[in-house]
């Protein structure tokens, strides 16, 4: 069977989306799941599936993870193989500009539209990069988040829905599970 890593949206945060752990786990396992693992509390999840299709793993997903948290959870679906290959694209990328600041890449369920990543690409902030490639916006700012004007704008909105995640977690995720 197939071994894929889901990112979950939106987890967490506040009082009204809690999402422990051992409840992803029952419902990674009730959508069909097996060897199911979970890594931080910020939803990262290894699974095996017999479904051969991202598509079909997501809908399965995000279908039991609504009937066990009561509310959507948005969920990004990779290969490991699509996730290596990410990852190693976001190392080239933090080699080449070595930012002082923060690497964030936001996941997309599909490739953003070629317009919104043309869009994107044409950004000039001072000590901000953004390279959008595949299913993968990287992020690369000399300062932090909260200061971004890039995270900021309208184009990176445009890119569409995601779930961001530090260079270091999709490292570690990669090292354990890919």
């Amino acid at each position: 069977m197939p071994t894929y890593v889901a990112f979950l949206r939106a987890i967490n945060l506040g009082a009204t989306r809690k999402f422990p752990k051992d409840a992803i786990k029952a419902a990674t396992e009730a959508a069909g799941g097996t060897d199911v693992e979970t890594y931080i509390n910020t939803g990262n999840v290894r699974l095996t599936h017999p479904a051969r299709s991202v598509a079909k793993v997501q809908q399965a997903l995000e279908e039991a993870y609504a009937s066990a948290a009561g509310f959507e959870v948005p969920t990004i679906v990779f290969t490991t193989g699509d996730l290596a290959a990410l990852t190693a694209r976001a190392e080239e990328l933090h080699a080449e500009h070595d930012p002082a600041g923060q690497h964030y890449v936001t996941l997309y369920a599909a490739a953003p539209p070629a317009a919104a990543v043309e869009a994107a690409h044409a950004l000039e902030h001072d000590g901000e990069v953004v390279v959008v490639d595949g299913r993968a916006a990287y992020v690369l700012l000399e300062g932090n988040i909260h200061t971004s004007r890039l995270l900021a704008s309208k184009e990176l909105a445009a890119l569409g829905q995601g779930t961001a995640r530090t260079v270091k977690v999709l490292r570690t995720v990669t090292e354990k599970w890919c």
